[in-house]
């Protein structure tokens, strides 16, 4: 779920910025560009907790621009197989439903769904129900992961309601 990753970022700054203050400057274009985006192979990187070393700037030939590498930790969120989640209920048919684990969107099929639940199309908005339990939009539930799927810049999730102390957790 949440590792603590030591990572590196190559960061370009321009003449303009060189100066006393050029560290806070780094740092600030690190953080700008690294914290909330994807990297299929470490996971999503929430912050940067750290920055652990910067190289000496190296001059691009024909620009002026310096080039730097910096060494940082961060806070990452990597979901795999297995894992079970808490995540809120985005879109509900006919198909199963699709929820929201921070970053992280994972779908439910309905295969994957107790055979007590029946879908109702007809509610407003629609919903999945049992005896006990209703699955519609904005209800927390708890989902295994069963399967994920990594792009350059994404991750997709797929997960499960149909074992023991899974589903709703509260309306």
């Amino acid at each position: 779920m949440f590792f603590l990753k030591e990572l590196t970022h190559t960061i370009t700054l321009h003449p303009s910025y060189f100066g006393p203050d050029m560290q806070a400057q780094l740092q600030d274009k690190l953080y700008a560009d690294v914290q909330g985006t994807c990297s299929g192979r470490f996971g999503y990187i929430i912050t940067v907790v750290s920055v652990l070393s910067t190289s000496k700037g190296k001059i691009l030939p024909g620009s002026g621009l310096a080039e730097f590498k910096i060494k940082y930790q961060a806070i990452v969120f990597k979901p795999y197989k297995g894992e079970v989640l808490d995540a809120v209920v985005t879109t509900v048919n006919k198909m199963g439903f699709f929820a929201d684990a921070g970053p992280l969107q994972i779908f439910v099929s309905n295969h994957l769904i107790p055979n007590d639940m029946r879908y109702d199309p007809s509610g407003n908005p629609p919903y999945y129900s049992s005896d006990d339990q209703m699955i519609t939009k904005d209800v927390q539930v708890r989902i295994k992961l069963v399967g994920t799927r990594v792009d350059a810049t994404e991750i997709f999730a797929i997960g499960t309601i149909k074992e023991d102390y899974l589903g709703v957790i509260s309306s």
